[in-house]
């Protein structure tokens, strides 16, 4: 599996105990979209490869596993540092104006008064507040994420309709 058809869960940060388990950071909220789950995929080497679970337990933003067929504290600290990914296939759909941040990009963004702006290069996730980046005329621009804003996510046409605050779009544009 490659990762383009995967999505990124965190990193192994640390061993815990002593019988051969990892601490996983979870650095992706789409992780708790997932109910059942049988393995994950580490990149060793640029190459994705699954490690099936034997044990897991969840703590906040962190999971502690056990690995099958892993029951040494010196096999486990050789993952510390891992990246962890899970294929996209695992994350239920989404409907309506809900969406994850890798379904989107590329699709093209629709203000209600300015037009056709551009396509999404990504979605900028931080701790308070996601965000559409898009480029227009070379110019960064930043549109939140939120439902006043999003009016409409059309998968079909591949475009999201948008209500862009007065000012959001000239304050980047320098307009």
């Amino acid at each position: 599996m490659t990762k383009d058809k995967c999505f990124y869960v965190g990193k192994i940060v640390k061993t815990h105990g002593l019988k051969g388990e990892v601490t996983l950071r979870i650095d992706n909220e789409q992780f708790d979209e997932i109910e059942e789950l049988n393995y994950f995929l580490l990149e060793l080497n640029d190459i994705l490869i699954p490690y099936f679970i034997e044990n897991i337990t969840y703590h906040s933003n962190k999971s502690f596993i056990l690995f099958q067929d892993m029951k040494t504290l010196e096999e486990a600290s050789k993952l510390v540092g891992t990246a962890v990914y899970l294929p996209l296939e695992l994350l239920p759909e989404k409907d309506g104006n809900d969406f994850y941040s890798h379904e989107v990009v590329d699709f093209l963004v629709v203000d209600e008064e300015k037009g056709e702006l551009g396509n999404v290069r990504e979605i900028i996730e931080y701790p308070t507040q996601s965000l559409i980046q898009i480029v227009i005329n070379e110019k960064e621009v930043l549109i939140p994420i939120h439902d006043d804003i999003i009016q409409n996510v059309d998968r079909e046409a591949k475009k999201i309709f948008i209500k862009a605050p007065n000012g959001l779009i000239d304050m980047y544009l320098g307009n």
